[in-house]
Protein backbone atom coordinates (compact mmCIF):
# COMPACT_ATOMS: atom_id res chain seq x y z
CA UNK A 1 0.00 0.00 0.00
CA UNK A 2 3.16 2.55 1.05
CA UNK A 3 4.55 1.77 -2.30
CA UNK A 4 1.24 2.13 -4.31
CA UNK A 5 0.44 5.58 -2.87
CA UNK A 6 4.13 6.91 -3.05
CA UNK A 7 4.17 5.39 -6.96
CA UNK A 8 0.76 6.90 -7.57
CA UNK A 9 1.82 10.61 -6.38
CA UNK A 10 5.08 10.59 -8.53
CA UNK A 11 3.10 9.56 -11.70
CA UNK A 12 0.24 11.66 -10.49
CA UNK A 13 2.83 14.96 -10.20
CA UNK A 14 4.60 14.00 -13.48
CA UNK A 15 2.00 14.18 -15.78
CA UNK A 16 1.71 17.78 -14.64
CA UNK A 17 4.93 18.25 -16.18
CA UNK A 18 3.05 18.00 -19.71
CA UNK A 19 0.67 21.23 -18.68
CA UNK A 20 3.63 23.44 -17.99
CA UNK A 21 4.99 22.39 -21.21
CA UNK A 22 2.01 22.81 -22.97
CA UNK A 23 1.25 26.18 -21.59
CA UNK A 24 4.68 27.61 -21.49
CA UNK A 25 5.18 26.86 -25.27
CA UNK A 26 8.31 24.47 -24.28
CA UNK A 27 7.61 22.13 -27.00
CA UNK A 28 4.44 20.58 -28.87
CA UNK A 29 2.29 17.93 -26.27
CA UNK A 30 0.24 16.32 -28.91
CA UNK A 31 -2.20 14.69 -25.86
CA UNK A 32 -3.52 18.33 -25.11
CA UNK A 33 -5.29 20.21 -27.57
CA UNK A 34 -4.70 23.82 -24.85
CA UNK A 35 -8.50 24.60 -24.64
CA UNK A 36 -9.60 25.62 -21.91
CA UNK A 37 -12.96 27.00 -20.41
CA UNK A 38 -11.91 30.58 -19.92
CA UNK A 39 -9.95 32.34 -22.63
CA UNK A 40 -6.51 33.21 -21.35
CA UNK A 41 -4.33 36.12 -22.68
CA UNK A 42 -0.03 34.98 -23.13
CA UNK A 43 0.57 36.57 -20.03
CA UNK A 44 -2.12 34.54 -17.84
CA UNK A 45 -1.01 31.24 -19.82
CA UNK A 46 2.41 31.50 -18.47
CA UNK A 47 1.08 31.66 -14.86
CA UNK A 48 -1.30 28.92 -15.80
CA UNK A 49 1.71 26.67 -16.69
CA UNK A 50 3.87 27.58 -13.60
CA UNK A 51 0.89 26.66 -11.54
CA UNK A 52 1.20 23.00 -13.47
CA UNK A 53 5.12 22.86 -12.18
CA UNK A 54 4.04 23.65 -8.75
CA UNK A 55 1.69 20.79 -8.76
CA UNK A 56 3.91 18.50 -9.61
CA UNK A 57 6.39 20.04 -7.08
CA UNK A 58 3.75 19.87 -4.54
CA UNK A 59 3.16 16.06 -5.25
CA UNK A 60 6.90 15.23 -5.92
CA UNK A 61 7.62 16.56 -2.24
CA UNK A 62 4.68 14.26 -0.70
CA UNK A 63 6.03 11.41 -2.72
CA UNK A 64 9.29 12.36 -0.76
CA UNK A 65 7.66 12.41 2.92
CA UNK A 66 5.81 9.36 2.22
CA UNK A 67 8.18 7.44 0.72
CA UNK A 68 10.40 8.72 3.86
CA UNK A 69 7.33 7.89 6.27
CA UNK A 70 7.03 11.39 7.66
CA UNK A 71 3.42 11.62 8.93
CA UNK A 72 2.76 15.31 7.38
CA UNK A 73 3.14 13.95 3.05
CA UNK A 74 -0.45 14.61 3.66
CA UNK A 75 -0.05 18.25 3.65
CA UNK A 76 1.51 19.00 0.44
CA UNK A 77 -0.68 15.69 -0.94
CA UNK A 78 -3.86 17.84 -0.03
CA UNK A 79 -2.32 20.88 -1.35
CA UNK A 80 -1.23 19.22 -4.63
CA UNK A 81 -4.96 18.23 -4.92
CA UNK A 82 -6.30 21.42 -4.31
CA UNK A 83 -4.16 23.42 -6.85
CA UNK A 84 -4.39 20.53 -9.56
CA UNK A 85 -8.07 19.89 -9.51
CA UNK A 86 -8.62 23.60 -10.12
CA UNK A 87 -6.36 23.52 -13.25
CA UNK A 88 -8.36 20.40 -14.32
CA UNK A 89 -11.57 22.26 -13.98
CA UNK A 90 -9.88 25.12 -15.96
CA UNK A 91 -8.43 22.48 -18.48
CA UNK A 92 -11.78 20.18 -18.20
CA UNK A 93 -11.67 18.91 -22.29
CA UNK A 94 -7.52 17.89 -21.55
CA UNK A 95 -7.66 16.93 -17.96
CA UNK A 96 -10.66 15.70 -16.75
CA UNK A 97 -9.26 12.44 -16.33
CA UNK A 98 -7.38 13.84 -13.22
CA UNK A 99 -9.53 14.18 -11.31
CA UNK A 100 -9.82 10.07 -10.35
CA UNK A 101 -6.03 10.51 -9.72
CA UNK A 102 -7.03 13.49 -7.54
CA UNK A 103 -9.74 11.30 -5.58
CA UNK A 104 -7.72 8.13 -5.31
CA UNK A 105 -4.71 10.71 -3.23
CA UNK A 106 -7.05 12.19 -1.25
CA UNK A 107 -8.82 9.31 0.48
CA UNK A 108 -4.53 8.40 2.09
CA UNK A 109 -4.37 11.71 3.02
CA UNK A 110 -7.37 12.68 4.27
CA UNK A 111 -6.70 9.65 6.92
CA UNK A 112 -3.49 10.97 7.22
CA UNK A 113 -4.67 14.36 8.07
CA UNK A 114 -7.21 12.59 10.71
CA UNK A 115 -4.78 10.62 12.53
CA UNK A 116 -2.62 13.88 12.62
CA UNK A 117 -5.49 15.55 14.73
CA UNK A 118 -6.18 12.49 16.42
CA UNK A 119 -2.40 12.50 17.76
CA UNK A 120 -2.14 16.00 18.55
CA UNK A 121 -5.30 15.77 20.47
CA UNK A 122 -4.13 12.74 22.64
CA UNK A 123 -0.75 14.79 22.52
CA UNK A 124 -2.32 17.23 24.45
CA UNK A 125 -4.05 15.22 27.07
CA UNK A 126 -0.44 13.92 27.79
CA UNK A 127 0.66 16.97 28.40
CA UNK A 128 -2.30 17.97 30.61
CA UNK A 129 -1.52 14.31 32.43
CA UNK A 130 1.98 15.21 32.79
CA UNK A 131 2.13 19.11 33.85
CA UNK A 132 1.66 18.72 37.70
CA UNK A 133 4.47 16.10 37.69
CA UNK A 134 7.53 17.18 39.28
CA UNK A 135 10.33 15.26 39.19
CA UNK A 136 12.85 17.51 40.44
CA UNK A 137 13.31 16.54 44.26
CA UNK A 138 11.94 12.82 44.00
CA UNK A 139 12.60 10.63 47.27
CA UNK A 140 14.71 7.61 46.73
CA UNK A 141 12.66 4.08 48.17
CA UNK A 142 13.83 2.89 51.46
CA UNK A 143 14.16 -0.61 52.33
CA UNK A 144 12.11 0.02 55.66
CA UNK A 145 9.04 1.07 53.70
CA UNK A 146 8.99 -2.49 52.54
CA UNK A 147 8.27 -3.63 56.07
CA UNK A 148 4.89 -3.46 56.60
CA UNK A 149 4.09 -5.24 53.52
CA UNK A 150 3.13 -8.42 53.09
CA UNK A 151 5.84 -10.93 52.31
CA UNK A 152 5.53 -11.95 48.76
CA UNK A 153 5.40 -7.73 47.63
CA UNK A 154 7.87 -7.02 49.92
CA UNK A 155 9.81 -9.97 47.64
CA UNK A 156 8.70 -9.18 44.87
CA UNK A 157 9.91 -5.22 45.24
CA UNK A 158 13.08 -6.20 46.25
CA UNK A 159 13.57 -8.21 43.55
CA UNK A 160 12.15 -5.99 41.03
CA UNK A 161 15.79 -3.40 42.07
CA UNK A 162 13.70 -0.11 43.10
CA UNK A 163 15.17 -0.19 46.87
CA UNK A 164 17.50 3.27 46.06
CA UNK A 165 16.58 4.31 43.34
CA UNK A 166 13.75 7.29 42.76
CA UNK A 167 10.61 6.24 43.02
CA UNK A 168 8.74 6.76 39.97
CA UNK A 169 6.74 9.73 39.77
CA UNK A 170 5.75 9.88 35.63
CA UNK A 171 6.23 6.70 33.88
CA UNK A 172 6.60 6.17 29.78
CA UNK A 173 6.41 3.38 28.13
CA UNK A 174 6.55 1.51 24.69
CA UNK A 175 4.19 -1.74 23.59
CA UNK A 176 3.76 -3.84 20.87
CA UNK A 177 1.58 -6.57 20.18
CA UNK A 178 -1.74 -8.43 18.93
CA UNK A 179 -5.40 -7.13 19.57
CA UNK A 180 -8.86 -8.82 18.94
CA UNK A 181 -12.11 -7.84 19.30
CA UNK A 182 -13.61 -10.84 19.85
CA UNK A 183 -13.24 -14.68 20.93
CA UNK A 184 -12.26 -15.90 16.99
CA UNK A 185 -11.45 -12.51 15.88
CA UNK A 186 -8.49 -12.30 13.87
CA UNK A 187 -5.19 -10.95 15.14
CA UNK A 188 -4.75 -7.23 14.68
CA UNK A 189 -0.74 -5.79 14.58
CA UNK A 190 -0.61 -3.19 17.46
CA UNK A 191 1.53 -0.34 18.27
CA UNK A 192 1.39 1.90 21.61
CA UNK A 193 2.56 4.00 23.76
CA UNK A 194 1.66 5.26 27.63
CA UNK A 195 1.99 7.61 29.92
CA UNK A 196 1.54 7.66 33.59
CA UNK A 197 0.93 10.21 36.48
CA UNK A 198 1.90 8.25 39.66
CA UNK A 199 1.61 10.63 42.79
CA UNK A 200 -2.14 11.47 41.28
CA UNK A 201 -2.94 8.48 39.75
CA UNK A 202 -3.73 8.67 35.98
CA UNK A 203 -2.41 7.51 32.22
CA UNK A 204 -3.21 7.96 28.65
CA UNK A 205 -2.44 4.72 26.86
CA UNK A 206 -2.28 5.70 22.63
CA UNK A 207 -3.28 2.67 20.21
CA UNK A 208 -2.51 1.77 16.16
CA UNK A 209 -3.38 -0.93 14.53
CA UNK A 210 -4.91 -1.97 11.47
CA UNK A 211 -8.17 -4.06 10.91
CA UNK A 212 -8.06 -6.85 7.98
CA UNK A 213 -4.72 -5.08 6.92
CA UNK A 214 -6.87 -2.03 5.01
CA UNK A 215 -8.65 -0.14 7.78
CA UNK A 216 -6.36 1.90 10.51
CA UNK A 217 -7.52 1.91 13.87
CA UNK A 218 -6.62 4.60 16.51
CA UNK A 219 -7.44 3.95 19.96
CA UNK A 220 -7.01 6.09 23.25
CA UNK A 221 -7.70 4.71 26.59
CA UNK A 222 -7.67 7.64 29.33
CA UNK A 223 -7.75 7.60 33.39
CA UNK A 224 -7.57 11.21 34.54
CA UNK A 225 -8.44 12.74 37.59
CA UNK A 226 -10.47 9.50 38.28
CA UNK A 227 -11.98 9.09 35.47
CA UNK A 228 -12.27 6.78 32.98
CA UNK A 229 -12.35 7.30 29.02
CA UNK A 230 -12.35 4.35 26.23
CA UNK A 231 -12.12 6.19 22.31
CA UNK A 232 -11.78 3.77 19.60
CA UNK A 233 -11.72 5.83 15.64
CA UNK A 234 -11.65 3.98 12.20
CA UNK A 235 -9.35 6.03 10.24
CA UNK A 236 -8.95 8.45 13.05
CA UNK A 237 -12.56 9.46 11.61
CA UNK A 238 -15.63 7.78 12.45
CA UNK A 239 -16.15 6.69 16.36
CA UNK A 240 -15.92 2.59 17.12
CA UNK A 241 -16.24 2.91 20.54
CA UNK A 242 -16.53 6.01 22.59
CA UNK A 243 -17.37 5.22 26.47
CA UNK A 244 -17.34 7.29 29.78
CA UNK A 245 -19.14 6.46 32.83
CA UNK A 246 -18.36 4.76 36.77
CA UNK A 247 -18.28 1.55 34.98
CA UNK A 248 -15.49 2.67 32.00
CA UNK A 249 -14.00 4.97 35.36
CA UNK A 250 -13.63 1.83 37.74
CA UNK A 251 -11.73 -0.33 34.75
CA UNK A 252 -9.69 2.48 34.08
CA UNK A 253 -8.95 1.89 37.80
CA UNK A 254 -8.23 -1.56 38.02
CA UNK A 255 -5.98 -1.27 34.73
CA UNK A 256 -4.28 1.61 36.53
CA UNK A 257 -3.77 -0.81 39.44
CA UNK A 258 -2.40 -4.14 37.62
CA UNK A 259 -0.02 -2.08 35.36
CA UNK A 260 2.16 -0.42 38.18
CA UNK A 261 3.68 -3.74 37.36
CA UNK A 262 6.07 -1.68 35.15
CA UNK A 263 6.52 0.81 38.07
CA UNK A 264 6.94 -1.27 41.13
CA UNK A 265 7.61 1.83 43.40
CA UNK A 266 3.83 2.83 42.57
CA UNK A 267 2.82 -0.46 45.31
CA UNK A 268 4.15 2.05 48.09
CA UNK A 269 1.42 4.33 47.02
CA UNK A 270 -0.90 5.81 49.97
CA UNK A 271 -3.78 5.23 47.66
CA UNK A 272 -2.61 1.55 47.76
CA UNK A 273 -3.09 -1.16 50.47
CA UNK A 274 -1.89 -4.53 50.82
CA UNK A 275 -3.26 -7.72 52.48
CA UNK A 276 -1.65 -10.89 52.38
CA UNK A 277 -3.91 -14.34 50.82
CA UNK A 278 -0.95 -16.95 50.86
CA UNK A 279 2.50 -17.15 50.62
CA UNK A 280 2.26 -16.26 46.99
CA UNK A 281 -0.54 -14.38 46.67
CA UNK A 282 -1.74 -10.61 47.65
CA UNK A 283 -4.57 -8.15 47.50
CA UNK A 284 -4.05 -4.84 46.39
CA UNK A 285 -6.75 -2.27 47.03
CA UNK A 286 -7.21 0.39 45.69
CA UNK A 287 -9.27 3.83 46.72
CA UNK A 288 -9.34 7.08 44.85
CA UNK A 289 -11.80 9.66 43.85
CA UNK A 290 -14.47 8.28 46.07
CA UNK A 291 -14.33 4.91 43.91
CA UNK A 292 -12.66 1.34 45.30
CA UNK A 293 -11.12 -1.39 42.79
CA UNK A 294 -9.28 -4.44 44.37
CA UNK A 295 -7.32 -7.01 42.47
CA UNK A 296 -5.21 -10.19 43.48
CA UNK A 297 -1.64 -10.31 42.39
CA UNK A 298 0.33 -13.99 42.27
CA UNK A 299 4.10 -14.37 42.48
CA UNK A 300 6.93 -16.57 42.33
CA UNK A 301 9.50 -17.13 45.57
CA UNK A 302 11.37 -15.28 43.39
CA UNK A 303 9.36 -12.55 43.71
CA UNK A 304 8.30 -11.91 40.00
CA UNK A 305 4.46 -11.33 39.38
CA UNK A 306 2.54 -14.11 37.74
CA UNK A 307 -0.51 -12.21 37.09
CA UNK A 308 -3.13 -10.41 38.08
CA UNK A 309 -6.99 -11.46 38.76
CA UNK A 310 -9.82 -9.24 39.24
CA UNK A 311 -13.62 -8.30 38.94
CA UNK A 312 -13.87 -6.32 35.84
CA UNK A 313 -16.86 -4.26 33.68
CA UNK A 314 -16.39 -5.69 30.47
CA UNK A 315 -17.53 -2.74 28.74
CA UNK A 316 -19.83 0.38 29.54
CA UNK A 317 -22.99 1.40 29.45
CA UNK A 318 -26.24 -0.46 31.19
CA UNK A 319 -24.76 -3.69 29.55
CA UNK A 320 -21.49 -4.10 30.86
CA UNK A 321 -21.31 -6.89 33.59
CA UNK A 322 -18.68 -7.53 35.82
CA UNK A 323 -16.67 -10.24 34.34
CA UNK A 324 -13.50 -12.04 35.34
CA UNK A 325 -10.45 -10.41 34.17
CA UNK A 326 -6.92 -11.84 34.32
CA UNK A 327 -3.29 -10.64 33.21
CA UNK A 328 -0.91 -13.51 32.81
CA UNK A 329 3.02 -12.73 32.89
CA UNK A 330 5.38 -14.62 30.89
CA UNK A 331 8.51 -13.11 30.41
CA UNK A 332 10.65 -10.26 32.31
CA UNK A 333 13.39 -8.31 31.71
CA UNK A 334 15.25 -5.79 33.90
CA UNK A 335 14.45 -2.09 31.71
CA UNK A 336 16.50 0.50 32.92
CA UNK A 337 17.35 -0.97 36.12
CA UNK A 338 14.46 -2.13 36.99
CA UNK A 339 12.91 -5.51 37.19
CA UNK A 340 9.32 -6.17 35.02
CA UNK A 341 6.75 -8.16 32.91
CA UNK A 342 7.83 -7.38 29.62
CA UNK A 343 5.71 -9.89 27.33
CA UNK A 344 2.24 -11.39 28.51
CA UNK A 345 -1.42 -11.43 27.81
CA UNK A 346 -4.70 -10.13 28.91
CA UNK A 347 -8.14 -12.90 29.18
CA UNK A 348 -11.85 -12.02 29.78
CA UNK A 349 -12.85 -15.47 31.96
CA UNK A 350 -15.78 -15.75 29.78
CA UNK A 351 -18.58 -18.31 30.35
CA UNK A 352 -18.07 -21.63 28.76
CA UNK A 353 -14.67 -19.96 27.28
CA UNK A 354 -11.92 -17.78 27.53
CA UNK A 355 -11.05 -14.46 25.56
CA UNK A 356 -7.72 -13.81 25.19
CA UNK A 357 -8.07 -10.26 23.38
CA UNK A 358 -4.51 -8.97 24.33
CA UNK A 359 -1.49 -9.89 23.85
CA UNK A 360 1.71 -7.12 24.76
CA UNK A 361 5.50 -6.74 24.75
CA UNK A 362 6.97 -4.00 26.39
CA UNK A 363 9.90 -2.50 24.72
CA UNK A 364 10.76 0.16 27.02
CA UNK A 365 9.91 1.49 30.43
CA UNK A 366 10.94 4.97 31.43
CA UNK A 367 10.34 6.48 35.04
CA UNK A 368 10.65 10.14 35.37
CA UNK A 369 11.09 11.36 32.24
CA UNK A 370 7.88 13.92 31.56
CA UNK A 371 7.52 14.49 28.16
CA UNK A 372 6.42 12.69 25.16
CA UNK A 373 8.18 9.92 22.74
CA UNK A 374 10.28 12.07 20.11
CA UNK A 375 8.29 14.87 21.43
CA UNK A 376 5.07 14.53 19.95
CA UNK A 377 2.78 14.11 17.10
CA UNK A 378 4.83 16.85 15.34
CA UNK A 379 7.97 15.36 15.14
CA UNK A 380 6.67 11.18 15.30
CA UNK A 381 7.45 9.51 11.95
CA UNK A 382 5.28 6.52 11.20
CA UNK A 383 7.14 3.27 12.14
CA UNK A 384 6.05 -0.50 12.14
CA UNK A 385 8.06 -2.46 14.52
CA UNK A 386 7.81 -6.37 13.62
CA UNK A 387 6.58 -8.50 15.88
CA UNK A 388 7.95 -10.76 18.08
CA UNK A 389 8.12 -14.41 16.92
CA UNK A 390 7.22 -15.49 20.46
CA UNK A 391 3.83 -13.81 19.51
Amino acid sequence: MRFAVTALLLLHGAIHLLGFVKWLGLAPVPQLNGRTLLSLSPAAARVFGFRWLTAFLFFVAAAAMHALRQDAWWIPAIGGVLLSQGLIVLAWHDAKSGTLANLMILMPATLAAAHAHFEQQVDREVRELLAGVSVSHTSIVQRDELAPLPTPVRTWLEASGIVGRERARAVRLKQRGLLRTSPDGAWMPAQAEQYFSVSEPGFIWRVDTTMMGLLPISGRDKYFAGKGEMLIKAGSLVNIVHAADEKIDLGAMLRFLGETVWFPSAALSSYIKWEPLDATQAKATMRYAGLTVSASFSFSVEGRVLGIQAERYLGGGTDARLTPWWVHCLEWRTVRGVEIPTRGDVVWKLPGRDFDYYRWEILDAESNSPQLYGGGAANRSTQTLPLSAKF
